[in-house]
């Protein structure tokens, strides 16, 4: 079956609105442009250690992301390595 071009179809039968987003191939599909250059990293542990992350992040009022990339560039710290891992900054929330 031949792909169809809606944009092109739709101008040729003249139709004026127009698509500004970018063409499929350039996209990555199904990922948020903040993480179309990251990776996961996923780690087994006890079920206690995820609720005790949990928790402290609740505490902390931030997330589990920016709580394993500290953790993670205290490791590299501890090794000598560059800390490197991305702590996002955190937005106040409105009440």
């Amino acid at each position: 079956m031949a792909q169809v071009n809606l944009s092109e179809l739709s101008k040729a039968a003249g139709g004026t609105r127009v698509k500004n987003d970018p063409e499929p191939e350039s996209r990555e599909p199904g990922k948020q442009k903040s993480r179309r250059a990251a990776v996961p990293i996923t780690v087994f542990q006890p079920e206690q250690v995820r609720t005790q992350l949990k928790m402290l992040v609740v505490e902390q009022s931030d997330t589990i992301e920016n709580k394993v990339a500290e953790a993670l560039n205290d490791l590299f710290a501890k090794y000598g390595k560059p800390e490197i891992a991305v702590v996002k900054p955190r937005r106040a929330r409105e009440s």
